[in-house]
């Protein structure tokens, strides 16, 4: 993937930039590609990130070929950054388990065994009573506390130089989502949302994908601690989380 992203760096300079905006538990760097358009002044900022779950490699192949497209096809006033792989140490494990033939290993975390996608700053505790159920204790977690690992800290500190809207792909339902993660109540902007999600899911090819509210999902189903939510709530861009590819499985 970094080869890929150098490459198109090295054959359009004066529009692509890849940096490091920091490392993770073991050191590893994080990348981040932006791909800047000259033709226009710049009117909006969009943000891309995935695997932030260590096996949820789709994403951070889909980001990859999102940024080898806009070299080929820049849209007009939009700068794009992209951090294709947030937990490079769990990707780094997902691929040596590969290697070994370990193929049933399912890993969601990074080496420090926290999920990044609930080490965020919005919505850590639930607000319903069954999450207190043991059967359900189970899906309604999030970290020890908001931003505690280098990579969710480094993607905080990318998202607070101001995007219009953040799109964090994830693996696998066929599902675009909107805020909130978190609750039920709805978000001030959720027409807007909505209208987005949807003429996303109505451009794609054959059958689009469902949008709905992340907390309505499911009646039971609470995301604590999600970045869809701090990225709405704390930097204000409209913020979406899609489940690329579609399961077998239908609720």
């Amino acid at each position: 993937l970094g080869q890929r992203l150098l490459a198109l760096e090295d054959l359009r300079p004066h529009m692509v930039e890849t940096r490091c905006i920091g490392r993770s538990v073991q050191g590893r760097p994080i990348w981040a590609t932006t791909i800047t358009p000259r033709t226009q002044p710049i009117r909006h900022r969009v943000l891309i990130f995935a695997q932030l779950h260590a096996l949820e490699w789709i994403g951070s192949e889909v980001a990859v070929s999102l940024a080898e497209l806009l070299v080929a096809q820049p849209p007009e006033g939009v700068e794009v950054v992209l951090v294709p792989v947030v937990n490079p140490d769990g990707r780094f494990r997902v691929e040596s388990d590969l290697v070994d033939g370990r193929v049933e290993v399912y890993r969601r975390a990074n080496s420090n065994g926290v999920d990044l996608n609930r080490d965020w700053s919005l919505y850590r505790e639930s607000d319903v009573i069954w999450s207190r159920l043991p059967f359900f204790q189970r899906y309604y977690h999030s970290s020890g506390a908001p931003l505690s690992q280098p990579a969710t800290r480094a993607l905080d500190a990318l998202a607070a130089t101001g995007f219009d809207a953040s799109f964090s792909l994830h693996a696998f339902g066929g599902v675009i989502y909107i805020p909130w993660g978190g609750t039920r109540e709805p978000i001030v902007r959720e027409a807007e949302h909505l209208a987005m999600a949807r003429a996303m899911s109505q451009a794609m090819p054959g059958r689009g994908y469902r949008v709905v509210q992340l907390s309505r999902y499911f009646r039971w189903f609470r995301g604590l601690g999600m970045e869809i939510d701090h990225m709405h709530g704390v930097h204000g861009t409209r913020s979406f989380l899609i489940e690329l590819t579609r399961s077998s499985v239908r609720p």
